[in-house]
Order: structure tokens, then sequence, then C-alpha cells
């Protein structure tokens, strides 16, 4: 008789909580880790995965991950992730939820569902929910519940505050999101609609949600990250006060102006620390973001939805004041990499700049600028080249920080096999061990693999996760150190991560001997259930 489901023989264990490594077993029944530490003479399982002269580790935990859709889309679209070794992902991002969904929020949304091939519509989180789970995951998925999502679904996108009974709306929404299994709020504050909220309507929400919810926390792409950049940290704390728990998304200096602006955000940081707050934040070990190219425009261009931003690039008088809105350095059009457009047409402009793209066209950059959000209806994605290699290893070297992709999940062919996007999507978690651990040696191998397991779990209340420990979840990564490496580039993004060679998620193999092995073992955790 086996007394295991899976033995995990002979590998060099990292806990998760930071400690030195041993040469452990790991046994695995019913889901959960039942041994850690020496299988005896004869020790049976159904499965044995050889970890002689490797790494085993907890899952890893990409806490900002935006596969909202893409998991809807294509259940496979985890292979991406699935060869970095992430066992989980932590959804709902920079104000944007796959729930609530209704009035302009839904409307806001039809284009992306379409595009994905999604034909189910839905309206509540826990409507949303119970078709994630149904499709069959691969690895766990949790979700905050976007702001922006609360105030479309309540009010649309108009640059005003709240009437009381807007707001009550929205409270009982996120009230609702949490009910079904949302884990906290977040906001994007760049984006329309958030970006019209003021700090007194988060502050609001944050605290109702801390009031309806065990473990709530609130993450925050901040109102600025860049020229008001230490403003904005200021806000995110105000409002994480509130939540009890606060989350700095993908932290960042962005700008060459504002690269001396790092000590005064750790020191804000380090501030509200002490001060007993709660507050981590998250960052891609990249130096270039990527999000939405229409984040170019003005904000009041924004207002009203999609519909209304495109009248207003359509109308010469509007599209006049627009333009005198946007002011940037010549340089800024060389740093600036479409990612993907909508129309096949446009295809050819994907990987190039924009300012080679405006140069074939024979424009401006700015009039390139609009003929290409006119052309991709607003539904064109950029990658913005702001940030420096200085101030990323400092960030990471800071222990309130963690790592998350800042990606969706992404397969290496069918429907979201799309575009040029950034390399993160398929190598942050190698890219981030290897470079930043092994080479730059800015962290342990321990503590790096902290920050990425059980520093996660444990921020975002992922309750027996995060540890290789008896009695926790058998979330796995057994991995080979000296074959580690992000494999995608800026140019070719659709390569797969190498190194990884079993993953094992809630107990099951998802990959042995660095193939996939087609099983599907991954819930959605409520709560972090």
């Amino acid at each position: 008789m086996n007394a295991f489901d899976i033995l995990i023989l002979g590998g060099t264990v990292f806990d998760g909580g930071g400690g030195p490594p041993a040469l452990l077993d790991i046994g695995i029944s019913g889901g959960r880790i039942t041994l850690a530490g020496r299988a005896g003479p004869g020790a049976g399982a159904a499965r044995v995965l050889d970890a002689r002269g490797l790494h085993v580790s907890p899952g890893f935990i990409d806490v900002h991950s935006h596969s909202d859709f893409t998991l809807l889309a294509d259940p496979m679209a985890a292979e991406g992730k699935l060869f970095q070794g992430v066992t989980t992902e932590v959804n709902g991002n920079c104000g944007l939820s796959g729930g609530p969904l209704l009035g302009d929020a839904a409307g806001q949304r039809e284009n992306d569902l379409r595009e994905l091939g999604i034909n189910e519509r839905w309206t509540g989180m826990d409507e949303y929910l119970r078709l994630v789970g149904g499709r069959g995951l691969f690895m766990n998925f949790a979700t905050l519940c976007g702001h922006g999502n609360l105030r479309a679904s309540a009010m649309g996108y108009a640059d005003r505050e709240p009437e009381d009974a807007e707001l009550d709306r929205m409270a009982v929404l996120l009230s609702e999101s949490l009910d079904a299994g949302a884990i906290g709020l977040s906001s994007g504050l760049i984006y329309p609609p958030g970006i019209y909220s003021r700090t007194g309507e988060l502050v609001e929400l944050a605290g109702r949600g801390r009031r309806c919810a065990e473990n709530f926390i609130y993450a925050t792409h901040m109102r600025n990250e860049g020229d008001a950049l230490l403003e904005a940290i200021r806000e995110a704390v105000t409002i994480g006060r509130a939540a009890g728990r606060l989350q700095i998304s993908h932290i960042k200096t962005a700008g060459r102006g504002n690269w001396g602006k790092i000590d005064g955000a750790i020191r804000i940081v380090e501030e509200a620390a002490h001060s007993g707050l709660r507050v981590s934040a998250d960052r891609y070990p990249y130096t270039a973001a990527s999000t939405d190219l229409d984040t170019i425009l003005p904000a009041w261009a924004w207002e009203g939805g999609a519909g209304a931003e495109m009248a207003r690039l359509k109308n010469p008088e509007t599209l006049k004041r627009i333009s005198d809105g946007i002011k940037k350095d010549p340089s800024y059009w060389g740093s600036v990499v479409i990612s993907s457009t909508p129309s096949r047409t446009d295809g050819w402009m994907e990987g190039k700049t924009l300012e080679a793209v405006a140069r074939e066209l024979g424009k401006p950059p700015v009039e390139a600028l609009f003929q290409i959000l006119i052309g991709g209806e607003l539904r064109v994605s950029a990658i913005f080249h702001s940030m420096n290699e200085e101030n990323l290893l400092r960030f990471y070297r800071q222990p309130w920080v963690m790592v998350g992709s800042d990606s969706s999940a992404r397969s290496f062919g069918g429907i979201t096999a799309i575009g040029v996007p950034h390399p993160r999507t398929f190598g942050t978690f190698p890219r981030y061990l290897k470079r930043y651990t092994m080479e730059k040696e800015a962290l342990t191998v321990s503590e790096a693999i902290r920050r990425i397991t059980s520093f996660p779990a444990e921020t975002f209340g992922l309750g027996g996760r995060g540890f290789v420990k008896e009695g926790f979840w058998a979330d796995l990564a057994v991995f080979d150190p000296a074959a580690l490496k992000d494999m995608a580039t800026f140019e070719e993004p659709f390569r797969k991560a190498e190194g990884m060679v079993h993953l094992v998620v809630n107990g099951k193999a998802v990959m042995a001997d660095g193939a996939l092995t087609g099983r599907r073992p991954g819930r959605v955790l409520k709560k972090g259930i």
C-alpha cells in the first residue's frame, strides 16, 4: 500500500520562511504535505519525483496578475506562468476585476470579452468566480475587487464625487464581492473611473471593506508614480490606514527626473510601517512598464467611457485641446513601444516605437498617436521604458517588497498568443531569482524565495500556503538553479522560461520532468481559503 500520493525525493528544500535550506524528502497525501523530513526505507508512493540536485520550494505566488479574462478565454493560458513556477495568482489588480460588472462597467468590458471569445455574461463576483472555477484551473486563483468596477457599476465614468446613494451602492457591491470570495479592494488611480475619485471616497470604501471581512487588504496602483510620486504614496498610506493593510502595486520611480525620489518613497513607507500600518509592495524585475496607450492622453479626455473618448478624438476642436495637453520631451516617443493592437491591419506597428511608427506614417508623433488610438478603437497596449536598474535593486533590498508580474496569464498558442507583450508575462520569476539573487546578490536565495511564497501568502491571507510544512497545501516548485533562466525578450516575448522541472498544485503534479501533465487541480481561493 502506498503511503503517499506523491513523494519528492532528495531535494534541497527551502521552506519559504527565509531560513537555510535542508536536504529533505516531501510526502504528499490528500492534497497536503504529510512529510517534510526523510522517507523511511520502502516508503511507497503512487508517483515519485526525483529532486536530487534540485531546489524545492513552495510554489510561487504572483501577487499582481491580470488574468481575470484570459483564463476564462483559455485555461491553457496558464502555461506561461506554470513554466515560471507559479502555483497561485492574485488577480483583480489596478482597480479592474472580473466582477462586479453592471451598467457602464459591463459596457466598457464588452469589446474585451468579444475579442477573447468569451460568450458568457455575468453581473456579480459570485457568478464570475463560479465561471472561473468551472473552467478547470491549472493554478490557484484569488482575486481582489476592483474599485473601478464598483464606481463604473454605480455611477459610470463621470468626473465627479459620488452622491451618498452611489457611495452606498459601491459599498454594497464591495460587501457582496467580499462575501463571494474577494480578498480585498484594489484601485487604479491613473485609469478611468478611478482617476475621478477623491481620497475620501476610497477611505470610506476601505473602512467599510475592513468591517466586512477579516484579512482585508487595499492594493493600489497609485495616483502617480512619477512627478507626484511622494504625494501619491502619502495618499495610499491614508487609505491604507482605513483598510488596515496596504499593498503598493508595482512600486517605481517613473521618469528620469524622478529617479532621485526613491529615498523619499522608502522613507514614507518605513514611517508608515513604524507607526503600525501593515504596508508592503510588489515590483516586477524589469525597468519598463506596460499599460494602455491612451494613458498618454490628459485625464479629462477619458470622462464618460470609451465612446465619449473616441468622440473627442474624432472632433477637431477637442482633439486640439487634447494635443495641447500632451507635453512630452521629443525623446519620449522613442521610449514607447506598441505592444498590441486589435486590428491585424495595424499589426505591423507591434514591437515598434511610437517614434518609428510616426516616421513610417509620415506624421508627428502626437498625430500618429491619435491615428493609432482611433484605428484600434482605444484598445491598444504599449510598453513604456521609464525606470532604472539601480532603483529596482534598491526596492528589492527592502524587506517589504515582494514580486508581481503585472501581467495576464498567456499561452504560447491560441487566442491569448497575440501581440508583442511585455516579457514579464513569461519571465518574471526566473528573472527575479536568477538575475537579482544568484547574479546580482541583492538577496539570499532563501530570502528571495520567502518574498514569493510565505510573505505574499501571509500578506494576502492565503491560508495554509506559502510554506513547505506538514499540514500545508502541497503547492511546490522543483527547479534546477543552474538551468533557471528567463528566455522572453522585448523582441521575442513568447518564449518559455527554463529550469522548472516539477510543479505540484494542491497535491497534483501539473508538471513532471519539465513537461505539463494535463492535470488541472487549481482552485478558486475564496478569502484565501
